[in-house]
């Protein structure tokens, strides 16, 4: 596999966790119990970190991490600014909003999965696993929140 083949996955892993930060970002906002508000940013903030590590793999690997299309190589902080009335107004309840995000990380863990499939370079192929772990262990967690709610 060569090296523009392996940036294109990286780049679509870059867009997952992007959409995945959002909207953790916006249950977090949008959602009154304390402690799945902190979960919520812990897995945004946990997106957020990813989005780093696989745009360094894509500079070292000799793409322009700049072109993945993630709005946190440009923003303070590595924080994105979410509009409330964008993302939140769509949650009807605490069930709703677990609901979306168990939605967006079963789609992140097939992204994952996908990405894995491919022959990626060994150092690569690592950063994504442990990424894919830690996103499956984040869905683990979500499903037991949604029958919960």
């Amino acid at each position: 596999m060569n090296n523009n083949e392996v940036i294109s996955i990286l780049d679509g892993l870059v867009e997952t966790c992007r959409r995945g930060q959002e909207v953790f970002r916006s249950a977090a906002e949008g959602i009154r119990n304390s402690e799945f508000r902190r979960l919520f940013n812990i897995f945004s903030q946990q997106r957020v970190q990813f989005i780093s590590e696989l745009q360094g793999e894509i500079h070292r690997l000799g793409g322009d991490a700049g072109k993945t299309g993630s709005p946190t190589a440009s923003w303070p902080d590595n924080t994105i600014p979410f509009p409330r009335s964008t993302n939140t107004t769509n949650f009807r309840d605490e069930a709703a909003i677990i609901a979306e995000c168990q939605h967006e990380e079963e789609g992140a863990v097939n992204d994952y999965q996908e990405a894995l499939k491919a022959d990626l370079p060994l150092d690569v192929q690592y950063v994504v696993k442990r990424q894919y772990m830690d996103i499956k262990d984040a869905y683990d967690r979500i499903r037991i929140l949604q029958r919960a709610a």
